[in-house]
């Protein structure tokens, strides 16, 4: 203590709001008062310790030898959204004078609760220090905020994982003051699993039931969206039930929703079922050994997802409460648990197996680490916290000017013949567009590239447009997470393995985005086209060759390998024509305008092309317009050829309502208006009828390339989802 400039014991103020924070806690509080020499605890308990409904878990605390200073009835019942803001401001009101007789040094504040959020508020604004654990961590539902907002007011953090650490110095948190413990819990799961178990099993669960063929279920009311996490709950009491394992159902927590929650389980007997056990509260030592053997847990609870690990336990996380938390290989999330099948799907799925044991959040030496901090800690320094706030550029004035910029995006097109810049605004206005033949080599087409943004951005000034990023649309395969063209198409060569992001940004000084020219068409539509507003839908670009791209759920799906929407390789033919790719029978070597220009001159070569009321200059190239103008005259051979085209892309078109069942399927390109008739009649013929309901519409987009490569800038830099 002596090299703090602490001529004292450092008094240390607890304050435990119920049993998950206990848990969590208790392994410090052993260690502070195991050290009395430099420590002095005091003890508060607060929240829903102290309710019936919910085990009296402050006798937990006494068991384990600890004095209560103080006991605080906060909780106003009610179980909802009113009734939590309630109890933070009954807590409010009475923590003030707890404070002012203990008198501590530092308060120790755990986790993400309403309740801790009152303690770092009295705390604060009573000056005095607060020791945050776990902050720094993702989860979901109202508690990220909460636990974010406890980081603000702690003055010392300490976290689990180096996730979290990274969070909190991106926080603007001095990194001084933040240690990377692991969690305390940990110090006992690592050492607990060998003890005794089967008379803690035999207890909870009856004489009858194995290690390894029972179940342990906790789950909790979300409260942003308590309809729903009721729903939830009544499906995974069904599919317990028909899954027929002995259960363990603890209580849900206090939160809004959870009277509610209690009505289902009474609703459907849990209590008095013979395969279940319904129980308010279990001790942390006895709860370890439960879920330690437990064949399976399932629920929404922190625990399963952050201690549960260390035993290599099978979890089944339902929902969004814990989106976001680190997890090993032992959870499978079922985040949108919205039947019965999916969840009775999951318990068959993970009940009985044995993974790997985690240690993510911790290796049983976090106590030793966190003691070891607080003796750190210098009384004298000032207690007024510092953030360390990145260096930021100089601000722009907010001058008239400024504020009347249009807010636009540099559009960059790589065709296999030109190469265009655009600068689009945030309405999908191109206001400017710049083309170029592309150069065959990489270092002149990277080179020119460079040359025409650089001369975009710069007139955009002129033009009254501020440049939020540059977006990049190319064919072929691209990691868009990093910017990377990794296989291009065979239309523009020596373009493999290409990182157009770092260039690009270096140059400009701007973010850059990259994707394949067929998501790019449908992010345009999701942002200015038919697809505005739609949930799913399929963009197919009929162009040179087939593309396309799909938006799921409103997001756009890229896959594993970033391969997904390569709509013009499905095969519709076992022996058709050969495709690019190496295949036969894609739907890009039938209705692609390199298939329909390959069409067209073998009827040329034939003397089959030309009708009344066309002619061809004899250097002029044959080409797919040929095609579609002699089929328009009453070419009976270009007629059956765009007819087969037709009905090949109509094929595809099928397989995809049927693989991802679009409300929407937009034809893109310029040959969209001369197939989409063919492509209804197929799918009145060939769909099933759940699908043939699907509208099919041309896109009415002009540029939908430019637009697209726009719109990957446009939406992530105004904070949408991409």
């Amino acid at each position: 203590m002596e090299k703090n400039g602490n001529n004292r014991k450092l008094r240390v103020c607890v304050a435990t709001c119920n049993r998950a924070d206990y848990s969590k806690l208790a392994p410090i509080m052993f260690g502070i008062k195991a050290e009395p020499q430099f420590f002095e605890l005091d003890v508060v308990v607060l929240g829903s310790h102290l309710i019936d409904d919910y085990g009296n878990t402050y006798r937990m605390i006494e068991q384990d030898d600890f004095d209560i200073h103080t006991r605080l009835h906060t909780i106003v019942r009610g179980e909802d959204e009113a009734a939590m803001v309630e109890s933070v401001g009954l807590a409010l009101v009475k923590l003030p004078d707890v404070l002012n007789r203990l008198k501590p040094d530092i308060m120790i504040v755990h986790g993400d609760r309403f309740d801790a959020l009152a303690l770092a508020t009295s705390a604060a604004l009573m000056n005095i220090r607060i020791l945050h654990i776990e902050g720094g961590e993702v989860s979901g539902t109202i508690d990220d905020s909460i636990r974010h907002a406890i980081t603000k007011l702690a003055h010392y953090h300490v976290c689990c994982t180096r996730s979290a650490e990274q969070h909190l110095i991106a926080m603007c948190e001095d990194h001084d003051r933040i240690l990377l413990a692991g969690c305390p819990s940990y110090d006992k799961l690592l050492s607990a699993k060998n003890k005794d178990y089967m008379s803690v099993i035999r207890m909870w669960l009856g004489e009858d039931v194995k290690p390894r063929d029972y179940i342990v279920a906790l789950q909790h009311p979300v409260t942003t969206d308590i309809k729903h996490s009721i729903k939830m709950f009544e499906l995974t009491l069904d599919a317990l039930i028909s899954f027929n394992k002995r259960t363990l159902v603890l209580f849900p927590n206090v939160d809004a929703g959870s009277k509610e929650m209690v009505r289902v389980m009474r609703k459907k007997g849990i209590e008095h079922h013979p395969n279940f056990r319904a129980v308010k509260h279990v001790p942390f030592d006895q709860f370890i050994q439960l879920v330690a053997h437990a064949g399976c847990m399932i629920g929404n609870s922190s625990c399963g997802v952050r201690e549960v690990g260390a035993f290599g336990t099978p979890v089944i996380n339902l929902g969004t409460r814990q989106t976001g938390r680190e997890t090993g290989e032992n959870v499978l999330h079922v985040r949108d648990a919205d039947t019965q099948d999916k969840i009775l799907h999951a318990l068959q799925l993970q009940f009985g197996k044995q993974y790997p044991c985690s240690k993510i959040y911790g290796d049983g030496n976090a106590v030793p680490r966190i003691l070891k901090f607080l003796k750190s800690i210098d009384l004298k320094e000032p207690l007024q916290k510092k953030f360390c706030f990145p260096p930021v550029k100089d601000n722009i004035s907010q001058d008239i000017d400024h504020i009347l910029e249009t807010q636009s995006a540099l559009a960059v097109d790589l065709g296999g013949t030109n190469l265009r810049v655009a600068i689009v605004s945030m309405k999908g206005e191109i206001v400017k567009k710049y083309t170029q033949l592309n150069p065959k080599t990489y270092e002149d087409r990277l080179g020119l590239i460079l040359k025409m943004c650089v001369e975009a951005a710069s007139e955009a000034v002129n033009l009254n447009c501020r440049i939020l990023g540059v977006g990049i649309s190319t064919g072929g395969r691209v990691n868009p997470r990093e910017g990377i063209v990794l296989h291009s198409t065979k239309l523009i060569q020596e373009w493999s393995s290409v990182d157009l992001r770092t260039p690009i940004s270096d140059a400009l000084h701007l973010p850059v985005w990259v994707d394949n020219d067929g998501n790019c068409a449908a992010l345009a539509e999701r942002k200015f086209g038919h697809g505005k507003g739609i949930e799913n839908f399929v963009t197919l670009i009929t162009g040179t060759g087939i593309g396309g791209g799909i938006i799921h759920q409103h997001e756009l799906i890229h896959g594993s390998s970033f391969c997904a929407a390569e709509l013009g390789h499905i095969v519709v033919s076992l022996d058709g024509p050969e495709c690019l790719c190496g295949s036969q029978g894609c739907i890009e070597a039938y209705a692609s305008g390199i298939a329909l220009q390959r069409e067209a001159k073998k009827l040329h070569d034939e003397d089959l092309l030309l009708v009344e009321g066309m002619s061809m200059k004899n250097e002029e190239v044959v080409s797919a317009a040929h095609l579609i103008q002699a089929a328009k005259l009453g070419n009976a051979k270009a007629e059956s050829i765009l007819r087969t085209a037709g009905t090949a892309l109509g094929l595809g078109v099928v397989n995809i309502l049927h693989t991802m069942n679009p409300s929407l399927v937009i034809l893109s390109g310029v040959l969209a208006s001369h197939y989409v008739n063919a492509v209804k009649d197929v799918i009145h013929r060939q769909a099933l009828s759940s699908v043939k309901t699907v509208d099919v519409v041309v896109s009415n987009l002009a540029d939908p390339a430019l637009l697209g490569a726009a719109s990957l800038v446009l939406d992530y830099t105004t904070r949408r989802i991409y």
